[in-house]
């Protein structure tokens, strides 16, 4: 009965129901009006809405999902910052160096090939919302690196080749598996892949909605599908020499053994 009832004033199949339209949609559109001279109560509660949801925020951050993280990760730098709580799957080793941060949500997931799938991401490295990072062997996110929102990086295909292992739920062969290292001061756009097995030089630039699958050149923009270089010689970083290195508080990978079947 409701639902006739709507659909005759969708379709206004009588003066009264097409004044119900007509009045419905004019107060979708309508606002409230509010004299200018008594803008700023209204701008003091805007300020203030999103001051006490910044406070909420951190609150929550501080005292319940930065401790869980931290505690899932093998070593956490000084200054990490991060909006929600990331999303771990599987059993991958995650280092994390100094003043990193997580704009949004981040999930990290490993299969079952490799006993010591490692993320290593660097100091400075600023992760966008929605980034992803499938990791079944390691992913290197070197120092200074820019990741924009719904960025996904992937060390595999996810599945084997294989149709007849793919029936049968099989994870991908190891040699299918290759380990993606993303070098210094690297800029990736919006909506990128970046697949197994894929170097992107330090100072790259990686244009929105692209999908790397093979190794980009330093100081270079790519884009596409596949991602190809259209610019060389973008102006470079200044090397800070060995002393990053020497002051790198993140490991050298462990050695990861293949889980026989």
């Amino acid at each position: 009965m409701i639902e006739g009832f709507i659909l005759k004033i969708k379709r206004g199949e009588s003066p009264f129901f097409r004044f119900l339209r007509k009045l419905i949609k004019g107060l979708a559109s309508s606002h409230l009006p509010v004299p200018r001279f008594l803008y700023p109560i209204p701008r003091l509660f805007y300020h203030l809405h999103f001051g006490v949801l910044f406070s909420l925020r951190w609150l929550l951050n501080y005292f319940y999902r930065e401790p869980l993280f931290r505690s899932r990760c093998v070593s956490i730098g000084k200054q990490f910052h991060m909006w929600l709580m990331p999303d771990i799957a599987g059993h991958p080793k995650i280092y994390i160096g100094d003043n990193v941060n997580f704009f949004g949500h981040v999930g990290i997931t490993s299969g079952r090939v490799f006993d010591n799938p490692t993320l290593r991401i660097h100091d400075r490295v600023d992760i966008g919302h929605n980034v992803g990072f499938l990791v079944n062997k390691e992913i290197v996110i070197e120092e200074d690196v820019n990741v924009a929102s719904g960025v996904c990086f992937m060390d595999s295909d996810a599945h084997p080749k294989d149709p007849v292992a793919r029936a049968q739920h099989q994870p991908p062969p190891a040699d299918e598996i290759k380990p993606v290292h993303i070098c210094r001061h690297v800029w990736i756009g919006q909506n990128t892949y970046v697949m197994k097995g894929v170097t992107i030089g330090e100072g790259a630039v990686i244009g929105v909605n692209s999908v790397v699958v093979s190794d980009i050149p330093p100081y270079c923009v790519a884009m596409g599908n596949p991602a190809r270089v259209v610019f060389k010689n973008l102006p470079k970083a200044p090397s800070t020499g060995a002393a990053d290195a020497a002051s790198d508080p993140i490991p050298a990978a462990d050695p990861a053994g293949v889980r026989q079947a």
